[in-house]
């Protein structure tokens, strides 16, 4: 039964998401928060829906879960409305005013990591629900420094012919919120571009990797530029951390694709001038046998007149 209403909660805010997010901006979240384990993360919540939507409900999703409604609050009321399995121990809520509140998660563990929304409502209405764009929550490991990436743009393979793929990858960072974008020319690239799902963990930091491809007559052009952009977030702001190639000059001044089929072209050409070559010699042999044939045959002939005389 507790998985069936979990699932009927999941489907009823994803529906309530879907049509109270057409105007989610009046429901500002904090987009990112970044705290050690053990400690208290606070997150804030404020709409300008006016003073009708003083209700407040905050959901969590973690990684692989849907969303679970944790607790709602309203103006005037002091006591928090958890829904089972969370409790007062791990959780809190407060709501000041009609149009704020706050969320709390105690005792940091890595197990609280996920996205947490925000969502109001009026009490006493039949107003839909709006959401925040959430708050990603992330929980940093005693001993692992914020580290920014490290990019680097790798140039395609010198084997693919018609498109090119370059890579671009960002390593050494920590913890793992990151985005990436490419740009040609400075000019933003969306549609040929496929970035990893999720960073993958080395050690004590993370690394993700990013595809960008292009046409070979894109890329064989040395004044064109391509650049891969890596946004990281430290804690404070958001910093970018870039790297960029140019284009080549195709050795043999054409497209490989036109290469290569110059060079059957040129494969047949030669098999061809093998075999004119081979019948040529064959038809050569048969002169010098049959020029050989008749000779012997008019030295006959002179014995035998000699003989006569």
């Amino acid at each position: 039964m507790d998985a069936i209403k979990h699932g009927l909660l999941s489907l009823l805010v994803f529906l309530l998401w879907i049509k109270g997010l057409v105007d989610g901006s009046d429901v500002i979240q904090t987009p990112i928060l970044w705290k050690n384990k053990g400690g208290n993360a606070t997150m804030d919540c404020r709409h300008t829906k006016g003073v009708d939507y003083n209700q407040m409900y905050w959901y969590r999703q973690l990684p692989g879960e849907g969303m679970r409604q944790i607790v709602f609050t309203r103006l005037g009321i002091k006591d928090h409305n958890f829904e089972p399995d969370f409790t007062m121990e791990t959780f809190s809520a407060t709501k000041p005013d009609a149009d704020s509140g706050t969320f709390t998660v105690k005792n940091l563990v890595p197990e609280d990591e996920g996205l947490y929304f925000c969502a109001v409502t009026c009490a006493l209405c039949q107003y839909e629900a709006y959401f925040g764009q959430g708050t990603k929550l992330m929980v940093l490991e005693p001993g692992h420094d914020v580290t920014p990436p490290t990019v680097q743009v790798f140039k395609p393979s010198e084997k693919e012919c018609k498109v090119k793929t370059l890579v671009c990858v960002a390593s050494g960072f920590y913890p793992d919120h990151v985005s990436v974008s490419w740009e040609v020319d400075g000019v933003t690239e969306t549609d040929s571009v496929a970035t990893d799902n999720t960073a993958l963990r080395e050690g004590k930091h993370y690394s993700l990797s990013s595809r960008l491809t292009v046409q070979s007559k894109t890329w064989f052009k040395p004044s064109r530029t391509f650049t891969c952009r890596v946004s990281f977030f430290n804690g404070t702001d958001t910093i970018d951390v870039q790297d960029s190639i140019t284009g080549e000059t195709d050795s043999g001044g054409m497209p490989n694709d036109t290469k290569m089929k110059i060079m059957q072209n040129a494969k047949l050409t030669y098999s061809v001038l093998i075999a004119k070559s081979f019948i040529y010699g064959v038809f050569i042999m048969f002169l010098v046998w049959k020029l050989k044939g008749l000779s012997g045959k008019q030295s006959s002939r002179e014995r035998s007149c000699g003989l006569n005389n």
